[in-house]
């Protein structure tokens, strides 16, 4: 392996662009270093990184994140860049600043930088890669009846293009009462000689179902043990609302490709993500969307083989992106880092299970997330007897708790402790639900 080579996959050739040599730095626009707060050793000074207001109680920080300090300052210095010499700032310092963000991400995944592609949302991860996914007339994907819209239309739209089949089936049937048995059983049962892809959502949206995801790779394993390279059943997790949530690396989880948003539990900037594949899985995935970095143009230019380079790159759209997100998204792993992703999982786990044992007490309410850690993360789901969830959450909203209702055919009210709530945050949650009971015709 020559230098060229080995710097390519390690992600250190991510340096300024040939343009970029002929200017100089600006001086006032050198690029900042990754900077968390001195102290993060208590859950409010955590919380006062954030701007979020005070005057309600936010159990939906899963859908999109309030920036902490760290993220706000380097967006900022980004913007201003960007701001007072577009074409400088950005040829000066864009493949430097993505290669920082690649490293940052790789270190948290447990990765090489040069497998993981940069997106802007989950759902564009999803498309970018099940879109592009090389299938054979005859072969099958298989996913859930659980999954996000988002994965069942790119799934369908990939199948219709190619002649591959697409069949949904269940994991489980009562989602209070899932176990790991039941969700690895279905999905043994259910992978035929000609599936290809297995399309899975790590924590369920619908239902707060959190599927044993190493348990159903090792599965997989021993399904792949007797089967050609192209023939293996890949395992694809879209694993949003478990990203940020669970110390997990990728080794932990066995998967092929992960797919996910940086913009939830992670606190990334808005308009983030990434997908992660496999060396072995990544063959399979076909661009979709041009690249733009220093490898395409020396490509374009017939300097080198399409070959050279490795697919975390060709697999990252090109264009040009909300480039000051973008590149403040190392600040959003670091903070992570810095408050220790241990930490974190055992803070939020501690606040659902709390919030899922107060819930599991009342007669009035019908539990549908497990309250078992293994099996849930961050999201709880139930119903309330005589009350329907759309109700129950303006309810909510007028003692000044935001929470939502699930966006599926079969709908529950959700409550999602975070990092920035606490567990007197959550008894009060608790109680105001106690009196939606005594309220209830």
């Amino acid at each position: 392996m020559n230098r060229r080579d080995f710097l390519v996959r390690t992600g250190l050739t991510l340096g300024a662009s040939a343009l970029a040599a002929r200017f100089p730095q600006p001086r006032a626009l050198a690029e900042p270093e990754l900077t968390t707060p001195a102290t993060l050793d208590t859950w409010d000074a955590v919380r006062a990184q954030f701007t979020l207001t005070r005057e309600r109680i936010h159990m939906t920080g899963f859908l999109l994140a309030s920036h902490p300090k760290p993220v706000r300052e380097a967006i900022d210095t980004h913007r201003r860049g960007l701001d007072e010499n577009p074409a400088e700032y950005l040829h000066g310092n864009a493949e430097r600043l993505e290669g920082a963000v690649l490293r940052a991400a790789a270190d948290y995944l447990g990765v090489q930088p040069t497998d993981i592609a940069l997106t802007d949302s989950t759902t564009m991860g999803l498309g970018l890669l099940y879109g592009g996914l090389t299938l054979r007339e005859g072969q099958e994907v298989l996913t859930t009846t659980h999954d996000h819209y988002s994965t069942a239309m790119s799934l369908q739209l990939r199948a219709t293009r190619t002649g591959a089949s697409l069949r949904q089936v269940p994991l489980y049937h009562q989602p209070a009462t899932a176990s790991q048995e039941e969700i690895v059983d279905a999905l043994v049962k259910a992978v035929r000689p000609q599936t290809r892809i297995v399309a899975v959502t790590w924590v369920h949206s619908s239902t707060g179902v959190k599927l044993p995801i190493r348990a159903m790779a090792d599965a997989l394993a021993k399904v792949n043990a007797d089967r050609a390279e192209a023939d293996r059943a890949l395992l694809c997790v879209d694993g949003v609302h478990g990203f940020g949530v669970d110390d997990v690396r990728m080794e932990d989880l066995g998967c092929d490709f992960f797919i996910a948003g940086c913009h939830k539990w992670l606190f990334g900037p808005r308009g983030t993500g990434l997908v992660w594949g496999h060396p072995r899985a990544w063959p399979v995935a076909n661009a979709t969307i041009p690249p733009f970095n220093r490898e395409m143009g020396q490509i374009w230019l017939k300097q080198i083989p399409p070959k050279a380079i490795p697919m975390g790159r060709m697999m990252t759209p090109g264009g040009f992106h909300s480039f000051e997100h973008r590149w403040a998204l190392g600040e959003a792993f670091q903070f992570h880092q810095a408050i220790g992703k241990g930490r974190i999982a055992a803070r939020i786990h501690a606040l659902n299970r709390q919030m899922k044992e107060g819930l599991a007490e009342m007669g009035h309410v019908t539990l549908h997330t497990p309250r078992a850690d293994e099996l849930s993360a961050g999201l709880v789901c139930f119903e309330l007897a005589g009350l329907p969830p759309e109700q129950v959450v303006a309810r909510l909203y007028e003692q000044g708790i935001v929470a939502s209702v699930t966006p599926y055919a079969t709908r529950y009210a959700r409550l999602a402790p975070s990092l920035l709530t606490s567990p007197e945050e959550v008894d009060k949650t608790l109680r105001e639900v106690g009196n939606l009971g005594k309220a209830a015709p």
